[in-house]
């Protein structure tokens, strides 16, 4: 291993060769992005989200403490796993509290269309998760840059590393998909 890598792909390379201990480590240097992450999404949900950033974070840190021998390839990998944890765990609550409402229906709201900056309109989960899924079954590479770049926060180049493709397709890919969705979620798309 190269003695130039940053702590935390030392700390993602220990953990993926078994010390247990380095995932204690690496949480301290990731957090506050984790929680910076967690507070966005759950400001897409309103007023009425009843999840703290706190606990969003922590159920991540739980399911990351479930992993089987993970093998981390970098930071950029590390945090697309994480924007994957992120929004399973907002669907599973949005699931829930849908549930408790008896059979309410959720209605879908516009899904905005500048996604990295936090908007005023609220974001129905449940229907951008089923939308991405849908994505996923024609596309799933853009289904894949929308939940890293949207959940994860990661960048072009980053989310590039991670499919093992290039900047610019990553930013068409992000392009297209956002269109798609949009029009998917506005009920313009069958």
């Amino acid at each position: 291993m190269p003695t130039n890598c940053s702590p935390v792909t030392e700390l993602l390379r220990r953990w993926s060769q078994g010390d247990k201990d380095a995932l204690d480590s690496l949480m301290p240097l990731i957090y506050d992005d984790l929680r910076r992450l967690a507070h966005y999404y759950l400001q897409q949900e309103g007023n009425a989200q009843t999840l703290q950033s706190t606990a969003l974070v922590h159920e991540v840190y739980l399911r990351l403490c479930g992993q089987q021998d993970p093998s981390w390839t970098g930071r950029a990998h590390f945090f697309a796993v994480a924007a994957k944890m992120i929004r399973r765990i907002l669907v599973d609550h949005a699931r829930t509290k849908s549930a408790a409402k008896r059979g309410g229906k959720i209605q879908p709201q516009p899904l905005d269309e500048t996604l990295t900056v936090p908007a005023q309109s609220n974001i129905d989960m449940l229907a951008l998760n089923d939308a991405l899924e849908e994505l996923a079954t024609f596309d799933k590479r853009k289904s894949q840059v929308v939940e890293m770049r949207f959940f994860g926060g990661l960048a072009a180049k980053d989310i590039a590393d991670v499919l093992g493709t290039t900047e610019p397709t990553v930013r068409r890919d992000w392009n297209i998909a956002r269109a798609w969705l949009y029009r998917r979620l506005q009920g313009e798309v069958e």
